[in-house]
This record gives structure tokens, sequence and C-alpha cells, in this order.
């Protein structure tokens, strides 16, 4: 079997060098006859072509792919059509894993062939969140960890066919967010079984909060907000609007949960800032999630009138 292993990246050197390094030292047996890493550069104005360019012994798996600026949905594409393998693996270029990773994905991904007599099905590993860049893989699972998303492009696998078949990503989501959990609706219309394959282990790295992060993370809540009221135009669903959030139930208890508003992420920052300064950052950006919530639902509210006038 010849995997191939997609990853859009973009200004994530650092991070991307170990992610590279991790796939490099794969144990492969039997199950595996080859795999390829495709590094799709999505417009990167760090060092990040010229760097992988010049590092090329070091990566003998790797090919470089480029586009201008896209986003993710639209390099994962262009990272499928440049393939040549009959297994996709997508993850993404912040995820460190371990050396049993692709393995771990295909002998799952084989025996769930064999069991359901088709390859209608992928797989999806465990993501580990860190925000250790030393040794990422040092971190434990934690019960915040587990996801129940259908298809997370952090850590999946699936065959060629079977992803061509779903029309691949809709490039119209152009800012952040939804683009992997909506070709997952129509994944699952075709009656694709999620396989777990808790041992094909990703860790996820992320910078620590510090407080010079909240504006940007308010924009990320707004863009994909944006993008929530695409997803739902196209899957117009009870299940839909529970994934994105877009009930009186959520707005309910978002609202609630921060006091109509008066605990944000401006009303917060003393305690933002004690906690961190006593090492606390995963507390503050569990707390910081809160009004961040809240920050998304009104801007769906917003989006929804907004598309109904237009």
């Amino acid at each position: 079997m010849f995997v191939s292993v997609v990853i859009p990246t973009y200004n994530r050197l650092a991070i991307l060098e170990k992610c590279l390094l991790a796939l490099e030292h794969q144990k492969i047996f039997s199950e595996i006859n080859e795999y390829e890493i495709l590094v799709v550069d999505d417009g990167s104005d760090d060092a990040t072509c010229s760097f992988l360019e010049s590092k090329s012994d070091y990566f003998p798996h790797v090919r470089l792919i480029r586009q201008d600026h896209a986003g993710p949905g639209a390099a994962r594409n262009k990272g499928v059509v440049e393939s040549i393998g009959d297994v996709i693996v997508f993850i993404d270029s912040d995820l460190v894993v371990t050396d049993s990773f692709l393995e771990c994905h295909v002998c799952s991904l084989k025996k769930a062939w064999l069991k359901r007599g088709n390859r209608v099905c992928f797989t999806y590993g465990a993501v580990v969140n860190t925000s250790n860049f030393v040794n990422p893989t040092s971190e434990r699972f934690k019960i915040s960890d587990y996801s129940w998303a259908y298809f997370a492009t952090g850590n999946v696998a699936i065959d060629k066919t079977v992803l061509t078949d779903s029309g691949l990503f809709d490039t119209a989501f152009s800012l952040y967010g939804w683009e992997d959990l909506e070709l997952g609706e129509r994944l699952r219309q075709m009656g694709t079984e999620l396989i777990r394959c808790p041992k094909a282990v990703g860790y996820h790295w992320h910078p620590a909060l510090e407080l010079d992060q909240i504006p940007g993370l308010v924009r990320l809540e707004i863009e994909r907000a944006k993008m929530a009221i695409v997803f739902y135009r196209k899957h117009p669903t009870i299940r839909v609007r529970f994934i994105i959030q877009f009930t009186l139930f959520h707005r309910f208890i978002w609202e609630f949960l921060t006091l109509g508003g008066l605990i944000n992420e401006l009303s917060l920052r003393p305690l933002l800032k004690f906690l961190l300064r006593r090492g606390h950052s995963v507390l503050a950006m569990e707390l910081l999630r809160i009004p961040l919530n809240l920050i998304n639902v009104r801007q769906i509210y917003r989006e929804a009138e907004l598309n109904r006038m237009n």
C-alpha cells in the first residue's frame, strides 16, 4: 500500500520541522510499501519553502507544493490531486506524531475494509493538545482532548477513491473553520463509517496563552461564525445547527455563563493575567473560551440575519 500524507501549512516553519522529522522516522512494516509527504505551502511569507528546498536530504519523503494563499481546504485539495498514494492521511502542520502513526492508521483501515467488504470508511486518530514545544510527545492524554467531531482533518486516513467521490473540500470556506466538518457531512451521507484509531497519536502543539493573543482569538471566532453560516446553508439540518452552536440553547448557555456579556475578554484580563503569571495557562484558556463562545454565537446570529436580508 502506498500512503500519501497531505499537510497544508502557512507560516509554521518551526513546528513544521518537528512534524516532518517525526514523519520521516516512521516504523514501516509489511502493511505499507511506500509513503510520501506532500507539504502544500499556502503562500507562506516565512522561510518555509527555502528551508525545505535546502534540507531535501533530511526529508527524503517530502514533496513541496506551492500555491497562493487560498486556505487549508484548497491546499488539501491540491495535495490530493498531486498525490500518488491509494490512501490519504491528513494532518496539520503543527502535529507531531508517534513513530507507529502511519502503520496504526493503515492496519486499522485494512481491518475495517475486510470487515465491511468495501473501503467506505476512514480512521480517526487521537489528538493530544500541548504547548510543550521542546518535547510535545511528553504530554499525556486529557479528557479535554477527546473529540466528538466526525471528520476533523488534524488526524484522519481515508481511501483516496472514497475521498474524491465525496467531492473534496469546498473552497467557499475561505476563512477559518468548518471546511473539514462540512466534507464530513458529505462523507456521512455516503454512509462512510468512522473507525476510531486511538493508537495513531498526534500531539497538537499550540503556544501557551498570552494576553496579546486575545484580539487574534476574537478575530478567529468571528471568522468561524461567518463560515458556520456557509456550512448551515449547505446542510440546513438540526444536526448541523448543534454542531455550529446555532441554537437558542447555545445562545442561552453562553449568555447565562457570561451574565449577558458582562464577563468578557476585557473584564477577564486581570484574572487571566493573574493565572498566567502563576503558570496556569491551560486554566486561563478554558476561562477565556466562555466569552469567546458568546462572541461566536452572537456573530452566527448576526450573519444569519444578514443572509436573510440579502
